[in-house]
């Protein structure tokens, strides 16, 4: 049956039409829709775990089990789950292990623009990558069948625009997998040095094994135009790109498979043309590889470069010196950056640390965008869980005058993800920091899923929830405090006093995510224009429901949820 389907959804479809049964990941856009999709396949047993390393783990051991398994994750998600997949790469599987990684192209959700196929080469493990929905799906499950029959895992790498653009796509029932039979063999799956030496040696064959494989895949496929001037090697989403901007004015060699490459298959197709260039997003994986097999009339990162994404215009520009006719405005229209949400629990939070002037380590979340004016309140964001292990070094190395003067805030989710280890770190080396867990309930960068403090699993059933201040004293923090961030003095009085503590504290902002569709808000706010004297107090808060309008303060009733932070600010009794 044919329908259209996101790049996501088939694949999940993809993982249910191969008998997949675990499924393990954490959220991550572009990837987060891969797994949601698959929870809704009673035949896949599918959950969130803590990280992505967590997530990994959880999937080997299926895998070894002798179960079809799947872990899913964006591209700095990858980073976490590194451990576990280089010395996966080793131990091979028993069922097929698929992994999704999602690169971000353009930088469209995440802090970098690493390429992944960097870890797929280090770790010796074969990547493949689909241009469309179509070949998400049908990708998925040739991926099972290279990862049995190669005994390893296999990296499906997916980019925002395959994962979240719709193509057509031919589904088909399930093929179910009896669990394959599980034997002891501490050779195989017991990576200490006696063992992983000779599993090494495996691992090298095995990639000259998949390389041959390469050479003849239905994976990598010549597309010739008999009126072509030039050749171009491409893959991914680049490879759309290719095929709307040229046409038949070039040959095409589609590698669908990205790690190992094909040598001879190169060879021949680039020995056709004088000029062969690689068309790829980011890093010049396959141009490097052409020139490490000597095809040297090769030729893209110089005309393409190393950042963002390659679109169509792009391509016709650079190749055919065609200018595509493009419509813009005489308009001067403002930008419209992301902002936190009306009533988002955490702006109330930001405003009184931006008011007290404190030096703020940020982690990775929409609590990010206190970074932005006109609260301008993080200092750093690097990766997750790295606000609270930052601050306690940041305090180590400025001490006493910093102490008193610097805060970490992490989300629920992200603390539970990479942020208690740097909290235990902090009570183990005695270290005078105050970190803020901003809990909102849920996990709301990627789309309100669920955590392991919420209380419901990723079906939404009951399930065992953290008690995070149990858990903070458990790990040895003493000064536990809880403040509701709708309330500024009290956020504000509770700060300053575990600021001037001289031991580690935690103090828990904790208000649900005003998105969330069983949050009951109170009755929009509206201003009085008589009272209101145009002093912008309000507009401090950087609330997307207030405006300025004929120097008057104005909240517009459709977006406000009566959170009444903005009627605190108000000294003039203006706003009710």
């Amino acid at each position: 049956m044919k329908k259209l389907m996101l790049g996501n959804e088939a694949f999940a479809r993809g993982l249910y039409e191969a008998g997949c049964r675990i499924v393990s990941s954490y959220p991550g856009t572009p990837s987060t829709e891969i797994t949601e999709e698959a929870a809704k396949y009673d035949e896949m047993y599918a959950e969130w775990a803590p990280n992505e390393k967590v997530a990994m783990e959880t999937a080997l051991g299926a895998s070894i089990a002798g179960a079809r398994s799947f872990c899913g994750m964006k591209h700095v998600g990858l980073n976490v789950a590194a451990d576990p997949l280089y010395t996966a790469g080793y131990t091979g599987v028993n069922a097929g292990l698929v992994i999704a990684v999602a690169d971000d192209q353009g930088m469209h959700s995440s802090q970098n623009e690493q390429d992944s196929r960097h870890h797929a080469i280090a770790s010796k493990v074969p990547m493949i990558e689909p241009s469309d929905s179509g070949e998400c799906r049908d990708f998925v499950k040739l991926a099972f069948e290279i990862s049995e029959d190669f005994d390893t895992p296999v990296i499906v790498r997916m980019s925002t625009r395959v994962a979240h653009s719709q193509s057509i796509v031919d589904t088909e029932e399930r093929q179910e997998h009896e669990l394959k039979e599980y034997t002891k063999n501490p050779q195989k799956y017991v990576m200490m040095p006696a063992f992983a030496k000779g599993r090494h040696v495996f691992v090298e064959e095995r990639m000259r094994k998949l390389t041959e494989y390469a050479e003849t895949s239905p994976l990598n496929r010549v597309e010739i135009s008999e009126s072509a001037e030039f050749g171009v090697i491409t893959n991914g989403a680049a490879y759309q790109y290719v095929k709307e901007a040229l046409g038949d004015k070039a040959s095409v060699l589609k590698l669908g498979m990205v790690n190992p490459m094909p040598v001879k298959l190169i060879q021949d197709f680039a020995g056709k043309y004088d000029r062969i260039i690689v068309v790829e997003e980011l890093d010049g994986i396959i141009e490097s590889h052409c020139h490490n097999i000597g095809v040297n009339n090769v030729e893209g990162k110089n005309i393409f470069g190393y950042i963002g994404e390659i679109n169509q215009s792009v391509i016709a520009d650079k190749l055919l010196g065609e200018k595509k006719e493009s419509v813009s405005l005489d308009d001067n229209i403002p930008v419209r950056p992301p902002v936190m949400c009306a009533g988002c629990p955490h702006r109330g939070l930001f405003y009184c640390l931006k008011k007290l002037g404190v030096m703020v380590s940020g982690d990775i979340g929409c609590y990010t965008l206190g970074a932005a004016a006109p609260l301008n309140a993080i200092d750093t964001t690097i990766c997750m869980g790295a606000s609270i292990s930052g601050l306690h070094g940041f305090n180590k190395a400025r001490g006493a005058e910093s102490e008193h003067k610097s805060v970490a805030v992490i989300g629920d989710s992200t603390f539970m993800h990479s942020g208690m280890t740097g909290l235990v770190n902090i009570a183990y080396n005695n270290s005078n920091s105050t970190v803020i867990i901003l809990d909102n309930s849920i996990t709301g960068m990627t789309g309100h899923q669920q955590n392991p403090t919420t209380g419901k699993n990723l079906k939404g059933d009951p399930a065992a929830a953290v008690n995070l201040e149990e858990l903070c004293k458990a790990i040895g923090i003493k000064r536990v405090r809880v403040v509701d961030p709708y309330h500024l003095a009290e956020t504000e009085k509770v700060i300053k006093e575990e600021l001037s503590a001289d031991e580690a504290s935690v103090i828990i902002s904790r208000r649900p995510c005003a998105l969330l569709k069983y949050v009951k808000h109170n009755a929009p706010f509206a201003v009085d224009s008589d009272k209101c004297v145009g002093c912008k107090a309000c507009m401090k808060l950087g609330c997307p429901a207030i405006s300025i309008r004929d120097k008057k303060a104005v909240i517009d009733h459709t977006q406000c949820v009566g959170c009444g932070i903005c009627k605190e600010q108000c000294k003039f009794g203006a706003i009710n």
